[in-house]
């Protein structure tokens, strides 16, 4: 039976983090003053093994689970992802398998992703201005290469291909247009991100965030829009259509339009802990009882009664109080 959450929300996605280390070191999420060269990762012995991934992704897909999207950390910064990919689509049950990368080593993965099963991807990108996207990357990465590891995705049929980018005021709002125009013409589906107080590393404020709101009527001003409906129940994005008919943006608004009472979402970490929200202040230990010997049946029990006492419902709850306290780090759970 598939577990419901104390406010009536079924399990339906996973977030697997396969790793916490990542080449980018953006400012919105591993801010280089914090993760610098003496900032600890987990040793490998720490990393869930992919045998270990794919025993949990089945369990999960037994309570229910149908989509299952890998992150970071940067996942393809772990060695021969593609095997892990070809494990989790050989699983009976999972309908979507799709991975969130910054496009930094796509290029060179995205025909290997194809073959082994990966059905689409999503790759993050803040700007087309070379100069803001240096800036906000903060490892010197240039656009360029970005762009091509979105050829190569096309090419290998990873689609549809969506794009998420970031905005927070003062860095890069003036990028909103002229991504807008850019993968309108490409055919691909561009989502804005509201900037969001995950983890303590990022030095979020409220003054840094450009509201939805403020993103969907610049682009209307220029490139009319008009609301569609989700794709399917509990879709985080807001969908807006161009109203000639050219494509549609999505909108991420977990801050001025909190989405919780329709939060399906599960994450796991690279070290095998379970997350029940993406603000989360801790998590469930699954790799201890794992490498103990713990029988499918065992682990489960443990993810159901983890889910049915889940009460999360953070963006809703937000406060100055809730913003204080120690959550978990996006770089560690993956967005």
């Amino acid at each position: 039976m598939q577990p419901l959450d104390r406010l009536g929300r079924p399990l339906h996605d996973l977030r697997v983090s396969v790793t916490d280390r990542c080449n980018f070191r953006c400012v919105y999420c591993m801010p280089r003053e914090v993760f610098g060269r003496d900032f600890q990762f987990l040793e490998r012995a720490q990393l869930l093994t992919f045998e270990e991934i794919e025993r949990l992704v089945r369990i999960f897909v037994a309570a229910g689970v149908e989509k299952i999207r890998l992150t970071g950390g940067e996942p393809l910064v772990r060695r021969d992802l593609h095997r892990l990919v070809a494990g989790i689509a050989a699983i009976p049950g999972v309908r979507d398998l799709t991975l969130t990368t910054n496009g930094s080593l796509l290029a060179r993965q995205a025909a290997a992703l194809a073959d082994a099963g990966m059905r689409r991807v999503t790759v993050s990108l803040d700007s087309l201005d070379d100069e803001v996207f240096r800036r906000m990357n903060d490892a010197d990465f240039p656009v360029a290469r970005v762009l091509e590891g979105i050829a190569a995705a096309e090419a290998a049929g990873l689609l549809p291909l969506k794009i998420n980018m970031v905005v927070r005021r003062g860095l890069n709002e003036e990028s909103i247009l002229p991504m807008a125009r850019h993968f309108r013409a490409g055919g691909h589906i561009l989502r804005f991100i509201e900037y969001m107080d995950v983890g303590h590393s990022n030095g979020w404020r409220l003054d840094d965030v450009v509201p939805a709101a403020e993103i969907v009527a610049a682009i209307d001003h220029e490139m009319p829009l008009e609301l569609v409906p989700p794709n399917y129940p509990g879709e985080v994005a807001d969908r807006w259509r161009y109203r000639d008919g050219g494509g549609e943006v999505g909108v991420i608004a977990s801050v001025t339009q909190p989405f919780c009472r329709d939060c399906t979402r599960a994450r796991l970490s690279a070290e095998g802990t379970l997350y029940t929200c993406l603000f989360a202040v801790d998590g469930h230990d699954l790799r201890t009882p794992l490498r103990a010997g713990a029988s499918d049946d065992a682990l489960a029990a443990r993810l159901s009664t983890t889910w049915g006492l889940r009460t999360d419902r953070y963006s809703e709850d937000r406060s100055a109080a809730t913003v204080a306290l120690p959550k978990v780090e996006m770089s560690h759970i993956g967005g």
